[in-house]
């Protein structure tokens, strides 16, 4: 019986499910096995559970979901509950792997219902590991350790090493994504140990890469270095090509987490050299990406820069891929609706035939009668008879004819209302997936949140944007000992808002980046510059542009610069709010602009400076449905400045939500938090 125990996660990495089709000669022999009903039934079931495993389950879901349903037909009209359960997991995995967990659960259930009924301990624990990845994969952590615990039971009572050693590693990636690390190397260790009685050289390896990665997290570079080289001579051993360019992968940001670029970079390119070599396009991305920002930190812009467009490229390419995926999902759904159709043509013309013959009995039954008629009623009566039938034949040709076309007319409609219905979903479809691709590219211009907590341990930055890609965003930039980060409003919302910050962006990182600059003020003054010049290249008139409020920060903490286009800078101290002014203009065209104005602020430790965009205190809400108002802001900012810098995250959030209550939000929300420290 096939199981999801295969899937092995290795935590953080990106494993793809690919694995080439079978064979010609393999697919075709199952397929004749299948098609052969000489054969025992237990024997087709088999066939065709291989080959929607083998030859599909992994390149075209959709397609072994199809055979999985063939499978479960067939093994319900023979009572094979058995076979009926693995067809169901079957079709379970083929939506998992396209990432519809929904039905992915559905069907695992449904599965799961028949293993119980027929009490297949194995199969149950199956299921149960199966239920419990999905959980996993969406973040429901709780779910998923009840039915990853559940399963384990079962596989120890059962004595099943293999199931064993796999919930033990799910359990444990559990207990690491919480941070639990001692139950999680317990974990680890103890399925560890039963791989290694197994003999299972690939379950070993994954073991040793996942408390590698713990201690990582942890900042223990000499364990983790152990474990990744431990898991590395398994790999060698078997000649696991793809193991070793994860290998090289992992200890590629264990060297750069210790700031020892050289063999940083040595070991990312033995990782890309690796996955382009296997086609293994996901871990070529990953590579790149760390490549990308190893060499963006030496100052290697032109490999910088190449590493970035391999990133981009190679990410494409598996949004290509997914695509394709999709694509041919729809060309086998039109092959089988057009084989549905003529099928259902063909039971016409039987039934036509049927009808014919039936009516020749009922003519052959009433001229039999007529004739009786006849005999006893004389020529006359016959006549009444005859001219009354073919009154009523008339009318009810004529009846049957009006109500026919009714219904054609009826049914034309209704098919053209879905076929409009399907084109509106299909556009919306197409514009949802355009615009959450659309937002990761946005997000890939935010500054890690790694960065932030490096240079900005005592921070909080709550960001909320209104639709799917914002006009808001928040930017940072660090240089020798200046911590440069802003809070930036951009004209609109949605995806023309998301566009013009991209533009602002860019003049941010080239002002500082290209053209050398560190004082706010003048920052914004080439910002402006060139944010007016794109927009100048096109035909129509743009007035676009972007409010910020901006801050170079000392990293020793003893002064703050700031420049404001049209939002201020809030500092609490001592339990009084400062507020310092902007200048009363946007990043964009105006008619009179002039320089932007730098304030030097000295600053006192236990500070917090607070810099944000318009979009919470201009939202409506409360009883009377009106604005929250930048006094109202204030107020509630001065009300928890004593807080942790996370707890004051949590409230602002909890209060704006409130404030909202069921009214629509109106704009994009930025607002950023810092507390001075020595």
């Amino acid at each position: 019986m096939k199981k999801l125990l295969l899937f092995i996660f290795i935590l953080q990495a990106s494993i793809a499910f690919t694995q080439p089709n079978l064979p010609t000669q393999i697919a075709d022999s199952l397929w004749k096995v299948w098609e052969n009903e000489s054969l025992p039934d237990t024997s087709r079931l088999k066939a065709i559970l291989d080959y929607a495993w083998d030859g599909y389950l992994f390149t075209k879901p959709d397609s072994a979901f199809y055979y999985a349903q063939l499978q479960y037909d067939f093994a319900q009209q023979k009572g094979i509950k058995s076979q009926m359960a693995n067809a169901l997991n079957t079709q379970g995995v083929s939506f998992a792997i396209r990432g519809d967990y929904s039905h992915s659960v559905d069907y695992y259930t449904r599965s799961l219902k028949i293993k119980e009924e027929t009490g297949d301990k194995q199969g149950i624990a199956s299921s149960l590991n199966n239920i419990g990845m999905i959980y996993n994969d969406q973040g429901d952590y709780t779910k998923a350790m009840d039915y990853y615990s559940r399963s384990l039971n079962i596989y120890e009572e059962t004595e099943d090493k293999y199931g064993i050693a796999t919930s033990l590693n799910n359990i444990g990636m559990i207990f690491h994504e919480q941070g639990e690390y001692a139950k999680a190397l317990n974990h680890y260790t103890r399925s560890l140990k039963i791989e290694k009685e197994i003999g299972n050289k690939h379950g070993e390896a994954s073991s040793l890469q996942n408390i590698g990665k713990m201690y990582h997290g942890q900042g223990d570079y000499v364990k983790a270095n152990d474990c990744f080289n431990r898991s590395l001579n398994i790999y060698e051993e078997t000649g696991d090509k793809r193991g070793v360019a994860n290998y090289q992968s992992n200890i590629m940001n264990v060297y750069a987490d210790q700031g020892n670029y050289t063999q940083a970079l040595d070991s990312g390119k033995q990782a890309l050299q690796l996955a382009q070599g296997m086609g293994a396009t996901k871990i070529t991305r990953d590579a790149a990406h760390s490549l990308w920002q190893i060499n963006k930190k030496l100052g290697r812009h032109q490999q910088s820069l190449e590493m970035y467009e391999l990133y981009i490229a190679s990410r494409d390419s598996i949004k290509s891929e997914e695509n394709q995926k999709e694509i041919i999902r729809q060309e086998y759904k039109y092959e089988y609706d057009k084989q549905a159709t003529a099928d259902s043509i063909k039971a016409a013309e039987e039934k036509k035939v049927t009808d014919a013959q039936l009516a020749a009995q009922e003519a052959q039954l009433k001229q039999e009668e007529v004739q009786r008629y006849t005999l006893y009623g004389g020529l006359g009566l016959l006549f009444l008879f005859g001219s009354f039938m073919y009154n009523r034949f008339r009318v009810t040709n004529k009846q049957k004819g009006i109500i026919q076309q009714q219904k054609s007319e009826v049914e034309l409609q209704k098919h053209e209302a879905e076929y409009q219905r399907e084109i509106v979903e299909e556009k919306n479809r197409e514009i949802t997936d355009s615009i959450t691709y659309a937002k990761r590219i946005q997000s890939a211009i935010l500054p890690p949140q790694k960065l932030v907590r490096e240079y900005l341990p005592e921070s909080f930055i709550l960001y909320k944007p209104k639709d799917i890609v914002a006009g808001d965003f928040y930017w940072m930039e660090q240089v020798k000992n200046t911590i440069l980060f802003a809070a930036a409003d951009c004209t609109g919302h949605g995806v023309p808002g998301a566009m013009v910050s991209v533009v602002c962006n860019n003049g941010l990182n080239r002002s500082v980046r290209e053209y050398g600059l560190r004082n706010p003020g003048e920052i914004l003054d080439k910002t402006r510059a060139m944010v007016i010049s794109e927009f100048e290249k096109s035909e129509e008139e743009v007035k676009d542009g972007m409010d910020i409020s901006l801050c170079v920060l000392d990293l020793k903490m003893q002064y703050l610069q700031w420049a404001g286009a049209n939002n201020p800078i809030w500092i609490i101290r001592n339990n009084e709010l400062l507020e310092t002014k902007p200048n009363k203009q946007p990043i964009g065209v105006v008619d009179n602009p002039q320089p932007f104005t730098t304030h030097e602020i000295e600053l006192q430790e236990g500070d917090i400076i607070y810099v944000f965009t318009d979009g919470f205190q201009d939202q409506f809400g409360g009883e009377k449905g009106k604005k929250f108002k930048p006094a109202n802001f204030k107020k509630l900012l001065l009300s928890i400045s004593s807080e942790p810098m996370g707890k004051q995250r949590e409230v602002i959030d909890e209060t704006f939500e409130q404030w909202k209550g069921n009214l629509e939000q109106l704009d994009d929300v930025c607002v950023i938090g810092v507390r001075i420290t020595k």
